[in-house]
């Protein structure tokens, strides 16, 4: 099925590639992929819940935690966490994106689908498998002692100046976004910090890069502009989750490496302590990451 939204972003940015997007995903899971999804140890996982509002959160394990059981299932050996917006919303069976991604080879792949919570996990059934290039991909591996957390977990309507001073800091983020009847997906953005700019406590602007122009992100945004951020401390395992409405600004103005800019309303905000047990150290930045224009 051809997504409306691509197709219509893909017009605007001058794609002419004939179903080129969602529509080019296979469902089924290659060999390549089963091997990459198992050497896993984390997950990003998005969608909506029951109100309508768009999160994304991570999921966390040993190697084989997620893993291949058929040509379209994934088995994951683990549930969102108590205090992540996505806790119970698998319960039944339900749209979900999935981002696997191992920053120390700048390799990541998106799976989407429906899952269901069965047993101590979640079954998910495969719509589209895909691999993604390996731009704007900060390069980090996992430490051997685990992430030590003591930060609170608590709720807001509005970012507080530790979460502001916490985006404009970070190097990268996972957007997640829906679309009625078409699914969830999530996505990386990454960049060299200040890329994120914080407008104010209820708004971010960052610039939208040169990918490879099949535009889900911004296809379901151009249907339904409910998106899900999660901001990852890499060394505490803190977890920084915003929702609310994101919009395309077409005119990315000076903004370095740009084609086009999203806006994003902040309709609440969710801290969560100790979200993962992962502890990251940073290796190097991303050649391809164009320089802010404050640096």
């Amino acid at each position: 099925m051809r997504h409306i939204g691509e197709v219509a972003v893909q017009r605007r940015a001058g794609v002419q590639a004939e179903n080129w997007g969602s529509a080019n995903a296979r469902p089924n899971i290659p060999e390549v992929a089963a091997g990459f999804l198992t050497a896993q140890r984390m997950l990003v996982i998005g969608t909506a819940g029951p109100d309508g509002r768009v999160w994304a959160g991570p999921l966390t394990g040993p190697a084989g935690f997620a893993r291949a059981s058929g040509p379209q299932t994934v088995v994951i050996d683990a549930l969102p966490g108590t205090h992540d917006p996505l806790s119970g919303v698998f319960d039944s069976g339900h749209d979900i994106g999935m981002l696997a991604i191992e920053p120390k080879t700048r390799r990541r792949m998106r799976i989407n689908g429906r899952a269901r919570h069965e047993g101590n996990g979640l079954i998910v059934t495969t719509d589209q498998v895909y691999a993604n290039c390996p731009k704007y991909l900060q390069t980090r591996e996992i430490a051997d002692e685990p992430a030590l957390s003591t930060a609170a977990t608590y709720r807001r309507a509005a970012l507080d100046p530790g979460h502001r001073e916490w985006i404009e800091k970070a190097d990268t983020f996972f957007v997640a976004t829906h679309a009625d009847g078409l699914g969830s997906d999530v996505s990386h953005r990454g960049g060299n910090p200040g890329f994120i700019r914080v407008v104010d406590e209820r708004r971010l602007v960052w610039p939208d890069y040169v990918g490879n122009s099949m535009y889900m992100t911004l296809g379901n945004l151009e249907l339904n502009p409910a998106a899900g951020l999660l901001f990852l401390d890499w060394t505490t395992g803190d977890a920084l989750h915003l929702t609310g409405r994101a919009r395309v600004d077409w005119d990315p103005g000076d903004v370095p490496g740009a084609q086009r800019l999203v806006e994003f309303d902040v309709d609440e905000v969710l801290q969560v302590g100790g979200a993962s047990p992962l502890r990251w150290t940073f290796g190097n930045y991303s050649r391809f990451n164009p320089q802010p224009r404050n640096q």
